[in-house]
Protein backbone atom coordinates (compact mmCIF):
# COMPACT_ATOMS: atom_id res chain seq x y z
CA UNK A 1 0.00 0.00 0.00
CA UNK A 2 1.22 3.51 -0.87
CA UNK A 3 2.08 5.17 2.26
CA UNK A 4 -0.20 8.25 1.78
CA UNK A 5 -3.15 6.05 1.51
CA UNK A 6 -1.84 3.88 4.29
CA UNK A 7 -1.85 7.14 6.81
CA UNK A 8 -5.15 8.17 5.24
CA UNK A 9 -6.50 4.47 6.25
CA UNK A 10 -5.40 5.16 9.49
CA UNK A 11 -7.59 8.48 10.06
CA UNK A 12 -4.38 10.26 10.90
CA UNK A 13 -5.26 12.82 7.59
CA UNK A 14 -6.60 13.20 3.96
CA UNK A 15 -4.07 11.71 1.09
CA UNK A 16 -3.35 15.15 0.20
CA UNK A 17 -1.91 15.87 3.67
CA UNK A 18 -0.41 12.95 4.19
CA UNK A 19 1.70 13.87 1.42
CA UNK A 20 3.07 17.09 2.99
CA UNK A 21 3.56 15.37 5.95
CA UNK A 22 5.62 12.62 4.23
CA UNK A 23 7.82 15.56 2.72
CA UNK A 24 8.03 17.13 5.50
CA UNK A 25 10.22 14.32 6.86
CA UNK A 26 7.59 13.50 9.94
CA UNK A 27 7.08 10.29 8.95
CA UNK A 28 8.95 7.20 9.55
CA UNK A 29 9.00 3.41 8.29
CA UNK A 30 10.83 1.13 10.86
CA UNK A 31 12.86 3.96 11.79
CA UNK A 32 13.67 5.51 8.98
CA UNK A 33 12.77 8.89 8.09
CA UNK A 34 10.66 8.55 4.63
CA UNK A 35 10.12 11.58 2.13
CA UNK A 36 9.72 9.88 -1.03
CA UNK A 37 5.96 10.07 -2.01
CA UNK A 38 5.81 6.77 -3.60
CA UNK A 39 7.01 5.03 -0.74
CA UNK A 40 4.89 1.17 -0.15
CA UNK A 41 4.00 0.23 2.75
CA UNK A 42 4.78 -3.72 3.69
CA UNK A 43 2.25 -5.80 5.90
CA UNK A 44 5.50 -5.78 8.84
CA UNK A 45 6.51 -2.13 8.29
CA UNK A 46 6.22 0.04 11.72
CA UNK A 47 5.00 3.78 10.87
CA UNK A 48 5.40 6.05 12.82
CA UNK A 49 4.11 9.61 12.95
CA UNK A 50 6.23 12.12 14.87
CA UNK A 51 7.26 9.07 17.14
CA UNK A 52 3.81 7.48 17.55
CA UNK A 53 2.83 4.13 15.87
CA UNK A 54 -0.10 4.98 13.20
CA UNK A 55 -2.05 1.95 12.07
CA UNK A 56 -5.03 1.45 9.69
CA UNK A 57 -8.24 1.65 11.01
CA UNK A 58 -10.45 -1.84 10.97
CA UNK A 59 -13.48 -0.85 12.07
CA UNK A 60 -15.11 2.08 10.08
CA UNK A 61 -17.68 4.39 11.24
CA UNK A 62 -20.16 6.93 9.44
CA UNK A 63 -21.62 9.57 11.59
CA UNK A 64 -24.46 11.93 9.98
CA UNK A 65 -24.65 14.90 12.28
CA UNK A 66 -27.25 17.89 12.14
CA UNK A 67 -24.78 20.72 12.74
CA UNK A 68 -25.93 23.54 15.35
CA UNK A 69 -24.66 26.93 15.24
CA UNK A 70 -21.66 28.25 16.81
CA UNK A 71 -20.04 24.97 16.92
CA UNK A 72 -16.13 24.54 14.55
CA UNK A 73 -16.23 21.77 12.17
CA UNK A 74 -13.06 20.47 13.76
CA UNK A 75 -10.98 18.28 15.94
CA UNK A 76 -9.44 20.59 17.86
CA UNK A 77 -9.65 24.84 18.53
CA UNK A 78 -7.00 26.80 20.11
CA UNK A 79 -9.78 29.56 21.32
CA UNK A 80 -11.76 26.79 23.38
CA UNK A 81 -14.57 27.34 20.87
CA UNK A 82 -16.83 24.72 20.82
CA UNK A 83 -16.25 21.73 18.24
CA UNK A 84 -18.29 19.00 16.63
CA UNK A 85 -16.85 15.94 18.62
CA UNK A 86 -17.99 17.73 21.09
CA UNK A 87 -21.33 16.62 20.47
CA UNK A 88 -20.47 13.13 19.44
CA UNK A 89 -18.70 12.51 22.74
CA UNK A 90 -20.96 10.25 24.77
CA UNK A 91 -20.94 7.89 21.59
CA UNK A 92 -17.04 8.23 21.29
CA UNK A 93 -13.94 6.00 22.83
CA UNK A 94 -11.37 8.09 24.18
CA UNK A 95 -8.91 7.36 20.85
CA UNK A 96 -11.44 8.27 18.57
CA UNK A 97 -12.01 11.75 20.46
CA UNK A 98 -8.40 12.68 21.00
CA UNK A 99 -7.44 14.63 17.83
CA UNK A 100 -4.15 13.10 16.37
CA UNK A 101 -4.83 9.52 17.14
CA UNK A 102 -5.54 6.49 15.92
CA UNK A 103 -9.11 5.37 14.67
CA UNK A 104 -9.51 9.49 15.31
CA UNK A 105 -13.15 10.24 13.86
CA UNK A 106 -12.88 14.21 12.04
CA UNK A 107 -15.95 16.02 10.06
CA UNK A 108 -15.77 15.54 6.17
CA UNK A 109 -15.40 18.86 4.63
CA UNK A 110 -16.60 21.98 6.60
CA UNK A 111 -19.64 24.02 7.34
CA UNK A 112 -18.27 27.68 8.78
CA UNK A 113 -19.61 27.98 12.98
CA UNK A 114 -22.76 29.97 11.81
CA UNK A 115 -23.89 27.85 9.52
CA UNK A 116 -25.92 24.65 10.32
CA UNK A 117 -26.82 21.58 8.72
CA UNK A 118 -25.71 18.00 7.31
CA UNK A 119 -22.75 17.13 8.32
CA UNK A 120 -20.51 13.98 7.76
CA UNK A 121 -18.12 12.47 9.84
CA UNK A 122 -15.94 9.20 10.03
CA UNK A 123 -12.51 7.83 10.32
CA UNK A 124 -12.77 6.16 6.94
CA UNK A 125 -9.60 8.49 5.47
CA UNK A 126 -10.25 6.84 1.82
CA UNK A 127 -14.34 7.91 1.95
CA UNK A 128 -12.85 11.29 2.98
CA UNK A 129 -10.84 11.92 0.71
CA UNK A 130 -12.57 11.14 -2.26
CA UNK A 131 -15.80 12.94 -0.88
CA UNK A 132 -13.59 16.44 -0.82
CA UNK A 133 -11.86 15.78 -3.91
CA UNK A 134 -13.42 18.15 -6.50
CA UNK A 135 -13.65 15.28 -9.31
CA UNK A 136 -16.49 13.78 -7.13
CA UNK A 137 -18.55 16.66 -7.81
CA UNK A 138 -20.38 15.98 -5.10
CA UNK A 139 -23.90 17.61 -4.65
CA UNK A 140 -25.21 19.57 -1.71
CA UNK A 141 -28.50 22.04 -1.23
CA UNK A 142 -28.69 25.04 1.07
CA UNK A 143 -31.44 27.32 2.56
CA UNK A 144 -30.58 30.56 2.48
CA UNK A 145 -31.85 33.66 4.37
CA UNK A 146 -31.31 36.74 3.15
CA UNK A 147 -31.12 40.59 4.96
CA UNK A 148 -33.26 41.91 2.21
CA UNK A 149 -35.15 40.35 -1.20
CA UNK A 150 -33.39 39.04 -3.69
CA UNK A 151 -33.63 41.42 -7.06
CA UNK A 152 -34.54 39.76 -10.54
CA UNK A 153 -31.57 41.06 -12.10
CA UNK A 154 -29.42 39.22 -8.94
CA UNK A 155 -30.89 36.08 -9.34
CA UNK A 156 -30.19 35.88 -13.03
CA UNK A 157 -26.44 36.40 -12.22
CA UNK A 158 -27.15 33.59 -9.64
CA UNK A 159 -27.28 31.40 -12.07
CA UNK A 160 -24.98 33.04 -14.89
CA UNK A 161 -22.24 33.11 -12.83
CA UNK A 162 -20.07 35.98 -10.85
CA UNK A 163 -16.56 36.65 -10.75
CA UNK A 164 -14.89 36.45 -7.18
CA UNK A 165 -12.07 37.16 -5.70
CA UNK A 166 -10.72 33.07 -6.02
CA UNK A 167 -12.65 32.79 -9.76
CA UNK A 168 -15.79 32.55 -11.31
CA UNK A 169 -18.87 30.68 -9.54
CA UNK A 170 -22.29 30.12 -10.11
CA UNK A 171 -25.04 27.92 -8.73
CA UNK A 172 -25.61 24.94 -10.59
CA UNK A 173 -29.71 25.78 -9.73
CA UNK A 174 -31.52 28.15 -7.36
CA UNK A 175 -35.45 28.28 -6.19
CA UNK A 176 -36.57 31.57 -4.81
CA UNK A 177 -39.64 31.50 -2.71
CA UNK A 178 -42.28 34.33 -2.65
CA UNK A 179 -40.97 36.60 0.48
CA UNK A 180 -37.70 36.81 -2.18
CA UNK A 181 -35.53 36.59 1.11
CA UNK A 182 -35.85 32.87 1.39
CA UNK A 183 -34.07 30.62 -1.11
CA UNK A 184 -32.74 27.20 -1.94
CA UNK A 185 -29.51 27.20 -3.93
CA UNK A 186 -28.26 23.65 -5.32
CA UNK A 187 -23.93 23.55 -5.84
CA UNK A 188 -21.34 21.40 -5.76
CA UNK A 189 -18.49 23.68 -5.20
CA UNK A 190 -16.11 23.36 -2.21
CA UNK A 191 -14.56 26.62 -1.70
CA UNK A 192 -14.38 28.23 1.06
CA UNK A 193 -17.57 30.23 2.34
CA UNK A 194 -18.55 30.34 -1.23
CA UNK A 195 -22.46 31.00 -0.35
CA UNK A 196 -21.78 33.74 1.92
CA UNK A 197 -19.13 35.20 -0.69
CA UNK A 198 -21.36 34.85 -3.58
CA UNK A 199 -24.72 37.41 -1.93
CA UNK A 200 -21.78 39.42 -0.52
CA UNK A 201 -20.71 40.43 -3.83
CA UNK A 202 -23.88 41.29 -4.85
CA UNK A 203 -25.05 43.21 -1.73
CA UNK A 204 -26.84 41.15 0.32
CA UNK A 205 -25.80 39.72 3.94
CA UNK A 206 -26.90 36.17 4.75
CA UNK A 207 -28.67 35.86 8.10
CA UNK A 208 -29.15 32.39 7.98
CA UNK A 209 -27.32 29.19 5.73
CA UNK A 210 -28.35 25.46 6.12
CA UNK A 211 -27.49 22.41 4.42
CA UNK A 212 -30.17 20.17 4.16
CA UNK A 213 -28.81 17.87 1.36
CA UNK A 214 -25.18 16.27 1.24
CA UNK A 215 -23.76 13.19 -0.45
CA UNK A 216 -27.43 11.87 -1.47
CA UNK A 217 -28.44 12.18 2.47
CA UNK A 218 -30.97 14.00 3.48
CA UNK A 219 -31.90 15.29 7.41
CA UNK A 220 -34.75 12.47 7.53
CA UNK A 221 -36.38 13.83 10.64
CA UNK A 222 -32.94 14.57 12.54
CA UNK A 223 -33.19 17.26 14.86
CA UNK A 224 -30.81 20.45 14.89
CA UNK A 225 -27.50 18.97 17.34
CA UNK A 226 -28.90 15.23 16.79
CA UNK A 227 -26.81 12.91 15.22
CA UNK A 228 -26.84 8.98 13.92
CA UNK A 229 -24.36 6.27 12.48
CA UNK A 230 -25.72 5.42 9.29
CA UNK A 231 -23.56 2.82 6.00
CA UNK A 232 -20.82 3.72 3.87
CA UNK A 233 -23.97 2.39 1.05
CA UNK A 234 -25.95 5.15 1.91
CA UNK A 235 -23.38 7.70 1.37
CA UNK A 236 -23.09 8.81 -2.58
CA UNK A 237 -19.50 9.38 -3.79
CA UNK A 238 -20.29 10.75 -7.58
CA UNK A 239 -23.51 12.88 -8.23
CA UNK A 240 -22.03 13.80 -11.76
Amino acid sequence: MRLNKYLSNSGLCSRRKADILISNGDISINGNIITELGTNVKDNDIVKYKGKVIKPVTNYKYILLNKPKNYICSCHDDRGRKIVLDILKPILKNNEYKSGCKDKIYPVGRLDRNTTGLLLLTNDGDLANKLTHPSSEIVKKYNVILDKPLDVKDEKKLLQGVNLEDGYFKFDDIKIFENRKEINVKMHSGRNRIIRRTFEYLGYNVKYLDRYYYCGLTKDNLNVGEYKFISKKEIITNNK
